[in-house]
């Protein structure tokens, strides 16, 4: 079973403290910020996308594209994944966005955004974590990763532009296009999916699952995470003097942040439960719903609404929030595996175990 690396382990800690260097680095350089932000083009800062593209490399190198192959007899788990990812998430962001954040038009577009990103890679570590069904996880995040390319602009249009004028929300003369959606999803998922997935096919091709898997992706794996923190120092660096005019802006987008978690995880688990999926699945099930895809919700807010907005810094404070209390969920999960699946239900291979009757029939 795999470990957090020390990278991982500690990843709120690197963020708080790349947040602390860009702010340092905002305040300290005379200049810095504007000569930051005049190095772009259109909302996109030609810094901020260098890091966005790097942090999304390796995480859709990681995605097990050949998985899409094994589907038959996964409709139970299949279906209540794409609802509660695509439908429930989603709507539950939205509720929460509004609910806490109605006079705070940004961040509640931010945590929009986030809520519509679906977690891709870094779910296979809580997976693992949580003795869940790594096979069915890493189905479900190719499933994920397919539908993100097709369905993420329309949803972020619906959610963003659509469903609030439905409802009769005051949107404040906010109004954005499907196709700044859409084009920034192909460049900042797009690019890095097709690079990962034509890599994952011949490095396996050339190498075998066994090199690729074990050497070359704990090689490229940090580089995710280096392009998230050069992400954050540069956001930060921007958005210095509004951050520390107003500090407790980040609490306020942090606390339906962790409401979100704990709600689609407990929701998704008493799914599997009710469902009869047994442990593993029902773990993988409430995995793969919780989480999200920060990189790509970064990656969105940036490009649609630029590095300085209110938008950006909800995206970046979703990881600050999501790592540690899905490190949290899996001790709740192993625990609730273990009252509600009987003793012997949470184990480490749960796919390859065979019971003794079936040894004694052999």
């Amino acid at each position: 079973m795999q470990s957090l690396s020390t990278l991982d382990r500690f990843l709120p800690l690197w963020i708080a403290a790349a947040m602390g260097a860009g702010l340092a680095l905002g305040s300290l350089v005379p200049g810095f910020d504007d000569a930051l932000d005049g190095l772009r083009v259109g909302t996109v800062s030609l810094p901020i996308a260098l890091g966005l593209l790097l942090m999304m490399y390796p995480v859709l190198a990681k995605v097990r594209y050949e998985e899409l192959g094994h589907l038959q007899g996964e409709g139970r788990l299949i279906g209540s994944s794409l609802v509660l990812n695509w439908i429930v998430g989603p709507l539950l962001m939205f509720a929460l966005a509004w609910i806490f954040l109605a006079d705070q038009p940004a961040f509640r577009t931010g945590l929009i955004v986030v809520g519509l990103a679906r977690c891709i890679a870094m779910v296979l570590i809580w997976s693992d974590l949580a003795c869940a069904d790594n096979q069915a996880t890493a189905r479900l995040v190719a499933i994920n990763s397919l539908f993100q390319i097709v369905a993420y602009a329309l949803l972020g249009w619906f959610y963003l532009t659509v469903l609030p004028g439905w409802l009769g929300l005051d949107r404040q003369g906010f109004d954005v296009s499907i196709w700044e959606i859409a084009r920034t999803t192909l460049i900042f998922l797009g690019i890095p999916l097709l690079a990962g997935y034509l890599t994952r096919r011949i490095g396996i091709r050339r190498r075998g699952a066994r090199w690729y898997e074990e050497r070359f992706l704990p090689r490229i794996g940090p580089l995710a995470l280096y392009g998230l923190l050069f992400t954050i120092v540069m956001l930060f660096a921007i958005q210095g003097d509004a951050i520390t005019s107003r500090p407790l802006d980040v609490v306020r987008i942090a606390v339906p942040l962790l409401v979100y978690f704990l709600l689609m995880f407990i929701l998704a688990f008493a799914t599997g439960w009710r469902l009869g999926l047994g442990y593993a699945r029902t773990a993988t099930l409430a995995f793969t719903a919780a989480s999200n895809n920060f990189e790509l919700a970064i990656a969105v807010a940036v490009g649609v609404f630029g590095a300085t907005s209110g938008e950006a810094l909800a995206g970046v404070v979703g990881p600050l929030i999501e790592v540690p209390v899905l490190v949290a969920l899996v001790a709740v999960a192993l625990r609730l595996g273990r009252r509600w699946f009987g003793p012997g239900a949470v184990l480490r291979h749960p796919i390859e175990t065979v019971h003794p009757a079936e040894l004694v029939e052999r």
